[in-house]
């Protein structure tokens, strides 16, 4: 694993130190260049939470990766910097699901020398925030998007998204995480028909100060108050899609075509029956 690798990777050209400024840097960076791309779970492909099968894949391979990735691989870079990092078991969706979600997500504690409180750093949210956090209640914002971190009880930590996020919310405890907790949870979130990669396709990043969401065949395209959407057409636009605006070259991704229309009938029947019921 070499570091340089990465920071070219991100496209990081500067002097890189365990400060507040690199952080705040390297974390933007990933974000800007890398995607949030859970494809591989669609086409069979094992995952896990090892940081060097992260490395291989995002680095060498030129793709992007999932939380266990994304953060995976930043913490490994922030560690080989200097910077003090401990991984923290995230639980995407724990406000409308419980405690069966601690483990889905892999959040990273950045303790800065001088710093009054911890700093949160997550590049694994798909549309999450661009920009580390301190470990501070209050409103966040990033290029115009609103982002909230709230205190709860017993130690827990919510974190807000966006308006039009992917996902609402994320909690988080700071104890380190137990490594077979998360390996359990990354198993299952392949594996169960219910886990939302396994029904969906779901790529996200953000492009200069906007958010790009695919899940599916939907397409959007977010800005500050603003979402556009759109349908994508054709197992070709999908590709297309992927490459010109996720920058992931994975022309394997048309065998999915049939699959992703499937669900997305699926979808808008559900839509459309939960609205002639709430009639």
């Amino acid at each position: 694993m070499d570091l340089q690798a990465y920071l070219d990777r991100i496209g990081h050209a500067g002097p890189v130190r365990p400060d507040l400024a690199t952080l705040r840097a390297v974390h933007r960076a990933h974000l800007q260049a890398i995607p949030y791309d859970s494809l591989d779970v669609q086409l069979g492909r094992p995952l896990t939470i090892d940081p060097a099968a992260a490395y291989d894949k995002i680095v060498e391979r030129r793709r992007g990766g999932w939380c266990y990735e994304m953060n995976g691989l930043m913490g490994w870079a922030l560690g080989e910097i200097g910077f003090s990092v401990t991984r923290m078991a995230g639980a995407a969706m724990r406000a409308e699901r419980g405690d069966s979600t601690i483990g889905n997500h892999l959040v990273l504690r950045v303790d800065l020398p001088g710093e009054p409180a911890p700093w949160i750093a997550d590049v694994g949210f798909g549309d999450g925030i661009l920009d580390p956090f301190p470990l501070a209640a209050g409103d966040l914002v990033a290029e115009g998007h609103r982002f909230r971190l709230e205190a709860m009880d017993q130690g827990w930590w919510r974190f807000h998204n966006h308006e039009f996020g992917g996902a609402k919310s994320f909690d988080f405890t700071l104890p380190p995480a137990d490594p077979a907790v998360l390996s359990e949870r990354c198993a299952w979130l392949q594996s169960a028909p219910d886990s939302p990669f396994v029904m969906n396709v779901i790529c996200q990043r953000w492009r200069g100060g906007e958010i790009l969401q695919l899940l599916g065949r939907t397409y959007r395209q977010i800005r500050p108050g603003v979402r556009d959407e759109r349908i994508i057409a054709s197992a070709d636009e999908l590709v297309a899609v992927l490459k010109d605006d996720f920058t992931l070259d994975v022309p394997q991704a048309a065998d999915l075509w049939p699959r992703i229309v499937a669900r997305h009938e699926e979808v808008m029947a559900e839509t459309a029956a939960k609205a002639a019921a709430d009639a």
